[in-house]
């Protein structure tokens, strides 16, 4: 099969590889569409640790179940699925067994430990697939699968009060989703981020005010995502909090954290947290919500063939909203058939 595989430091590289066998519990899937997250990129430029040397990344995957693998029962042949970043955890620690699969220490993530969507086919467990509307539309689908999943949980996290007035750094692909479900349940969203293409989405989303990366916004914010992966916007975020609030750091990377004056940043019980991966849950939730509202993600697609400069242009800033490589136009009798 075709692949794209993040084989040396800052490349993705065209590759050739055998269809991958299936285990047990396991369902082997054409990819439709997997979307490019900016994990994918710090997969590539290695500023995640290296967990498997020549990944296959993508983690935002739809398409179609072809094969079974031996005692699969809720899935068969034909059924549009989605496969997110968590496929593994072990089911029996203590993270898994209160609801916080995402802690596991043996978790194994889809493009990082197992190849992942940037290929023709791709495998899953079937206890980690995502059954999905038999027609729905897979390049759509697929930012839901992590930029909805992780702001999702970001926002869950973040404790926004009814009506609240929630602050976004960074607007980029989970940013403008989970821009769409604050305000869909009343919200008042600003947004700081860079890059006029952002702002102008934020802009044309609906945003009560839209600014550069670390502008003040004109009121005291309720809570705080930042999906921007720059720790020098973690205090201006805190610094933006008004009593009580909560500012929560939504990526699996972010460059270092300057020093924080307590009284500034911290005082006045307004609290700081993270979100490490997703729950099954999360994701049910998610897609089952995302329907409800009617969430359309504002989608840019490349051609199979056009992987590297999907990556690129997220690279560089040169894209807004959510990047989707379509493999429809693979040329897979495969997928014709379906």
């Amino acid at each position: 099969m075709k692949a794209w595989a993040a084989i040396t430091r800052g490349r993705i590289e065209r590759v050739e590889r055998a269809v991958p066998d299936l285990a047990a519990g396991e369902v082997l899937v054409l990819v439709q569409a997997c979307g490019v997250c900016r994990t994918d990129l710090h997969v590539v430029d290695r500023e995640i640790p290296v967990h498997r040397p020549d990944v296959i990344p993508g983690h935002q995957i739809v398409g179609r179940v072809v094969e079974l693998g031996p005692g699969v029962t809720r899935l068969a042949p034909g059924d549009l699925v989605g496969v997110a970043w968590l496929r593994h955890s072990c089911g029996a620690c203590e993270w898994c067994r209160s609801g916080r699969e995402n802690l596991c220490e043996l978790s194994r993530f889809t493009g990082w430990d197992e190849d992942g969507g940037f290929a023709e086919y791709a495998i899953v467990a079937e206890a980690f697939a995502y059954a999905l509307p038999r027609d729905a539309e897979p390049v759509r689908m697929a930012p839901l699968l992590c930029a909805g999943i992780i702001g999702y949980r970001a926002l869950e996290r973040a404790e926004l009060p009814a009506g609240g007035r929630l602050g976004i750094y960074g607007f980029g692909s989970s940013a403008h989703i989970t821009a769409a479900i604050a305000r869909a349940q009343g919200a008042e969203v600003y947004v700081m981020t860079r890059g006029q293409a952002n702002r102008r989405l934020a802009a044309s989303s609906g945003a009560t005010f839209v600014g550069v990366e670390d502008a003040v916004p004109p009121v005291p914010l309720d809570a705080a995502i930042v999906f921007a992966p720059a720790g020098g916007l973690v205090p201006v975020a805190l610094s933006a909090l008004t009593r009580g609030g909560t500012a929560v750091l939504a990526g699996i990377h972010m460059t270092d954290i300057p020093a924080m004056d307590y009284t500034e940043h911290l005082f006045y019980e307004k609290d700081l947290r993270t979100v490490t991966a997703n729950t099954r849950a999360d994701g049910a939730a998610l897609l089952r919500l995302a329907q409800q509202l009617e969430i359309v993600p504002s989608v840019t697609t490349y051609g199979f063939d056009r992987v590297d400069a999907a990556l690129d242009d997220l690279r560089a800033g040169r894209s807004s909203g959510s990047l989707v490589i379509d493999l429809e136009f693979a040329g897979n009798p495969e997928a014709a058939a379906l």
